[in-house]
């Protein structure tokens, strides 16, 4: 039986706190091997031309920088690399539209790790990924945290039961399987994850998980 070949992903952000926990998180994920973080567009090329990634998951924010647009380079230097683009929320949807025409795919950084993933697999397959359009509800806007740790309120506060929400949240749970998986009601998850936001000072998903793997708050596999 042949054996896959990991999809390999690149990863260019500017904030170094969420390069190490996406990579984190990813690299827990079957079929996927991140080859490198990068922090700006420069370090990016570098590591697209040594690593050879499949994938590049890029911060929009960083496609033109010191007179650099990324993008460009990609598509004449190394057009079989695919890119991801992470956007915030509140890019205008034309500014996204257009960012759709030179990327393979486009996720909000509000968006679950679970769509993330599948806009790899799916990618790396050589298939198409539409956007789902719903991939995220409004909400705030992502405030990730700073390697010192955000103005997070006492973690200490944190209930066994509510660590157990953030360890499954790390791995990629929505509210219902993590509600299956705890034997509880989808209310009481977000019962949980509403005090858990509060006491940790984070607003959404992905900056909890960030947050719970720099402050080792997940269970050990």
């Amino acid at each position: 039986m042949a054996i896959r070949k990991k999809i390999r992903i690149l990863i260019a952000d500017r904030q170094p706190i969420f390069c190490s926990g996406l990579r984190h998180l990813l690299s827990r994920k079957p079929g996927i091997s991140v080859v490198g973080e990068a922090e700006n567009s420069e370090q990016a090329l570098k590591m697209v031309h040594e690593r050879k990634p499949a994938i590049l998951i890029l911060d929009s924010l960083l496609i033109e920088s010191n007179g650099l647009n990324i993008l460009q380079e990609l598509q004449q230097e190394h057009k079989k690399i695919k890119v991801i683009l992470l956007t915030p929320l509140e890019e205008e949807e034309k500014s996204r539209r257009d960012l759709r025409m030179k990327a393979a795919g486009v996720i909000p950084k509000q968006a679950s790790l679970n769509v993330l993933v599948q806009c790899i697999r799916k990618i790396g397959s050589g298939e198409a990924w539409e956007d789902p359009g719903s991939v995220v509800a409004p909400g705030n806007e992502a405030s990730l945290p700073s390697p010192s740790g955000s103005p997070a309120k006492n973690q200490s506060l944190i209930s066994l039961r509510e660590k157990q929400v953030v360890d499954l949240v790390s791995q990629g749970y929505r509210n219902k399987e993590i509600a299956e998986r705890m034997f509880i009601s989808e209310q009481t998850v977000k019962n949980h994850m509403h005090n858990i936001f509060d006491k940790l000072g984070v607003s959404d998903r992905l900056e909890l998980a960030l947050y719970a793997i720099h402050k080792n708050l997940q269970s050990p596999e």
